[in-house]
């Protein structure tokens, strides 16, 4: 499995690429820059997954879809957002291109895989009701439910602090230390660095 990370976007989201086998799906593609569609170039793209529906996390979908015509993956709690996608960008600053129906709803206990590999769905919601993880072989892919020395906002629609701190607490921190957690935002770190030194974190 080979991991590309892509900065895309004002907002400096992380855009993941995740390859295996000649296959491919994009994690969280905020836009879709040259350097995503070099990145998935000669590879069978499968699935889009949008970890939640805030526009830095997906407003490249309509153009991924049209170029790649893969399946596009969220949770159905964050339908309301991936509607509101244009005003969502006008609030921003973010000229958003309205984005297409999801192709598939996953929740909790699903699965979406990637040539040999399978990563798991893990519901994580507070940072937006329809928050996803992926989890696999020793890395997670959290969207913006924790960071590098810091956690996901709660002020924004559909956000409620006590319910990501759940996530954090219930789903991220039972992992195992050296997980490999990649961020919707920043650099990758790893659960036992949060565990110990994570401000929000610790003691949870």
């Amino acid at each position: 499995m080979d991991i590309l990370t892509i900065p895309v976007t004002a907002f400096a989201v992380n855009c993941y690429v995740v390859k295996d086998g000649g296959e491919a799906i994009v994690i969280d593609p905020g836009d879709a820059s040259d350097q995503v569609l070099r990145a998935i170039d000669g590879c069978t793209v499968t699935a889009i997954v949008n970890t939640h529906a805030h526009c830095d996390h997906c407003a490249g979908n309509a153009a991924l879809v049209e170029k790649t015509g893969a399946e596009l993956v969220l949770h159905e709690a964050d339908v309301p957002l991936l509607d509101a996608l244009e005003a969502q960008g006008q609030m921003f600053g973010m000229a958003c291109t309205p984005s297409p129906a999801p192709d598939r709803f996953v929740a909790d206990g699903d699965t979406i895989t990637v040539g040999a590999v399978t990563l798991n769905v893990v519901h994580a919601p507070g940072h937006s009701p329809g928050h996803i993880m992926l989890t696999c072989d020793g890395v997670v892919f959290c969207g913006d439910v924790l960071f590098a020395g810091s956690i996901g906002r709660t002020d924004l629609p559909g956000g409620n602090c006590e319910q990501l701190m759940g996530s954090i607490r219930d789903k991220l921190l039972p992992l195992a230390d050296d997980t490999v957690v990649y961020t919707g935002h920043g650099p990758a770190t790893t659960i036992g660095k949060e565990r110990s030194s994570n401000p929000f974190v610790v003691g949870l």
